[in-house]
């Protein structure tokens, strides 16, 4: 009996040393060929880069004290009486139609309780829900739940508990912590007052002070990495590191127990830390070609997926069970538009190149029209916004107009059809056009339409965005 167990501990011991070969921690199918490791960095890149950019964010709003993105610590309601700018750098492509609020939600002790006030008839209003993995789980609001009052449970994967009382819906988080992006519609500068009164009635607070009880034991102190900058995250092999920090909190989900499993392979979301210390300098290539393969898909994807107009935006956000497993989708959503709606909350036709198939730049002039009764079909608002390459932030101008929507629409001049014909183009079109000018930077552009709560003929594409004309 004891040479059976020597024997089996060498066979063990022989396992975990070939597993050390490639990357330190032991797996259930054995060391990866480099090939294989390549494969598979590619694939955990394509399926981590929302989960780490996410991160970055979160880890500017909620956690970095010191930096000028801050905005609260864990669980506390935040407030923007406003709407974005060009000086407002720590997310892609912002909207400046709605100011937001906003929830870190930390959901390991135990679960949050968020009520809403009644908004008025004719408002747009959305509480969007976002895990870890940047899915929208689910949505509060005008569309989803009207606009009446109530309270709503948010709870984590831990939580067992059931309905109480005053609470009209629970709504559980598959990830320990949680994003929730709050966005109140804005009618035009002088409505704000009213903005304000409505996100005062916004409110947060833990599931025991909502019931009078007393709180749980708080939970561990978790040590948050420093994340990447976004140009870091696009080649450095530290966002391995990040993503392997980040699956912590998120527990491996029955779809996806395979792919954890090819992930493990190369020591992401093990037990053991990942340490690029412990690859060999051929794994270590081999991954980086993984990254480089990565973004090369994601090239391929945008040029004749969403640049063609196959796909857009109404693919790319959603649930878990929405995307289905459609992970090159997930991560174009997150580098062309992180915290998206989901398609029946709205949607974005985006203006990457002209009718022509050419890149968009402030070098050119541009006309987008619609044709008499061919606005954006919504049971909300529409509205176009531009934003600058390669940063897909707000461009600054002039006038201070980051986008047309359909409040300015009394402002704006029609053609004499009736249709309305926007100037999208860096120098002034004249002064007789300036009211439906948009101006653009002198370089690189694209533009997002959004169409809040959209009827069915924008859902079945009965109703199509017209084209971007290039005038020169």
């Amino acid at each position: 009996m004891l040479t059976s167990r020597i024997h089996h501990a060498s066979k063990a011991l022989f396992a975990v040393l070939l597993a050390l070969l490639v990357s330190g921690t032991a797996h259930a199918r054995g060391p990866a060929t480099l090939d294989e490791v390549r494969a598979i960095a590619k694939e955990a890149y394509v399926y981590g880069f929302p989960l780490v950019d996410n991160y970055r964010i979160q880890h500017s709003y909620f956690i970095d004290k010191g930096g000028k993105e801050y905005k609260a610590d864990w669980n506390t309601l935040v407030n923007n009486a406003r709407v974005y700018t060009p000086e407002d750098k720590a997310i892609q492509t912002p909207n400046s139609d709605t100011p937001y609020s906003y929830v870190g939600a930390d959901l390991r002790a135990e679960p949050l309780v968020f009520t809403v006030p009644q908004v008025e008839k004719g408002r747009y209003y959305s509480l969007q829900f976002i895990d870890q993995y940047t899915f929208n789980f689910a949505y509060v609001g005008s569309r989803a739940t009207g606009n009446e009052a109530g309270s709503y449970l948010l709870a984590g994967p831990g939580w067992k508990g059931s309905k109480p009382a005053g609470i009209k819906s629970v709504i559980p988080c598959e990830t320990e912590y949680a994003f929730i992006l709050y966005r109140t519609q804005l009618f035009n500068p002088e409505d704000i007052e009213a903005v304000k009164k409505i996100q005062a009635g916004y409110k947060v607070q833990p599931l025991s002070h909502f019931l009078g009880q007393p709180a749980p034991p708080p939970s561990p102190k978790v040590d948050f990495i420093t994340p990447l900058t976004p140009e870091a995250q696009r080649t450095s092999m530290e966002f391995f590191k990040v993503l392997d920090f980040v699956l912590r909190f998120c527990p491996e989900h029955p779809s996806e127990q395979k792919l954890r499993a090819e992930f493990a392979r190369v020591g992401l979301g093990t037990s053991t830390p990942f340490s690029l210390d412990t690859l060999k300098p051929e794994v270590r290539k081999a991954m980086e070609d993984g990254i480089a393969d990565a973004w090369a898909a994601f090239k391929e994807y945008k040029e004749t997926q969403i640049d063609t107009g196959k796909r857009s935006s109404a693919d790319s956000f959603g649930t878990r069970e929405f995307l289905d497993g459609r992970y090159i989708d997930r991560m174009s959503a997150a580098v062309l538009g992180i915290y998206g709606n989901s398609k029946d909350e709205a949607i974005y036709p985006a203006y990457f190149i002209d009718s022509d198939k050419n890149k968009l730049d402030g070098a050119h002039a541009y006309t987008l029209r619609f044709a008499s009764g061919q606005l954006p079909p919504v049971h909300a608002f529409w509205s176009l916004t531009l934003y600058e390459l390669p940063a897909s932030l707000l461009s600054a101008n002039a006038l201070n107009r980051y986008l047309i929507n359909t409040p300015m629409l009394p402002s704006l001049t029609k053609d004499q059809d009736g249709g309305i014909t926007l100037y999208i183009q860096h120098e002034t079109p004249g002064k007789d056009k300036e009211p439906n000018w948009l101006p653009a930077p002198k370089g690189s552009f694209f533009m997002a339409m959004r169409l809040y709560w959209p009827k069915p003929e924008a859902l079945k594409g009965e109703w199509r965005a017209p084209a971007l004309e290039n005038k020169d």
